[in-house]
């Protein structure tokens, strides 16, 4: 590896490490160049995410993102960039044939966040998923490596699921925290489906017809994730390592919220650290959105 490369990943490392996620014990379970294409990935998603979640105006949020998709679109073209993160996940792009159109799905998935704070259909939430965190997956999965064989048209649609079950997981239980910003990542649709109002999740008031709703996506999860599974058989030795811990625990963190039923429209489900059943080692939940 160059020397500017170099320099590159350990700014991807750093980003990583600085933020405490627990995105970085499982990719220790990479090899080293693997890690490096994963931290790259990680460090994209982070920036991206940061920009939209930082101070400052709408507008000035949406002129800072467009400028990032640029220099992207720039650093993938060869072209030079001065940000280290957008050089290292254009070299890894490269490296190991990530379709570019999913890097740009991260950042308008991010940018859906400046703009809407309801869904009102499952499909049009289903879609904002897809965007966060199916692509994320979809990313991940050719640096992490397939098995000899096993065609994209093969193990896409396993990641797309994975990427679905996590993120829903992740809407469920930060229900009360999204609420607390005025957001509402549950569709209006499915409220209306299981008896309830909107407005009574905002205002608390939280009847027995929550019951049905949890129990509603819970089960909506637990479908994607009865797909996502599959995905084991498809990856890499080493790229069935992460895979296995991230959805061990994503898995648990949905046996929780279940456990919890209407509770989570209430207060944000606590877990305690998880274990990662087939790797043997320990972690606390990952949850970039």
């Amino acid at each position: 590896m160059i020397v500017s490369q170099r320099a590159d990943a350990e700014v991807c490392r750093s980003i990583l490490k600085k933020s405490g996620s627990s995105f970085a014990l499982p990719l220790r379970l990479l090899t080293p160049e693997k890690r490096r294409g994963s931290n790259a990935l990680y460090a994209f998603c982070r920036l991206a995410d940061d920009i939209v979640d930082g101070d400052g105006l709408v507008s000035e949020k949406t002129r800072l993102l467009l400028e990032f998709e640029v220099m992207l679109k720039d650093a993938l073209h060869g072209k030079v960039v001065h940000e280290p993160v957008l050089r290292s996940i254009a070299a890894t792009a490269r490296r190991y044939a990530i379709p570019e159109v999913h890097l740009f799905e991260i950042i308008e998935g991010v940018r859906c966040d400046l703009t809407q704070s309801r869904y009102e259909t499952t499909n049009s939430l289903i879609q904002y998923c897809r965007l966060v965190a199916s692509a994320v997956g979809l990313s991940a999965v050719p640096i992490w490596g397939v098995r000899p064989g096993v065609p994209s048209e093969e193990w896409m649609p396993h990641a797309d699921a994975c990427g679905l079950a996590f993120q829903w997981t992740n809407i469920l239980r930060d229900i009360v925290e999204d609420r607390e910003r005025d957001r509402v990542y549950l569709p209006e649709e499915s409220f209306r489906a299981a008896g309830c109002d909107v407005q009574d999740l905002l205002s608390g008031r939280i009847g027995s017809c929550f019951d049905d709703l949890a129990a509603n996506e819970v089960a909506r999860a637990s479908r994607w994730f009865s797909e996502a599974k599959h995905l084991d058989s498809m990856l890499s030795v080493d790229g069935q390592r992460v895979f296995r811990a991230m959805f061990g625990v994503y898995r648990e963190l949905l046996r929780s919220v279940e456990n919890a039923g209407s509770s989570i429209f209430l207060q944000r489900v606590q877990t305690s650290k998880w274990r990662l059943p087939f790797s043997g080692v320990y972690s606390v939940l990952v949850g970039l959105r």
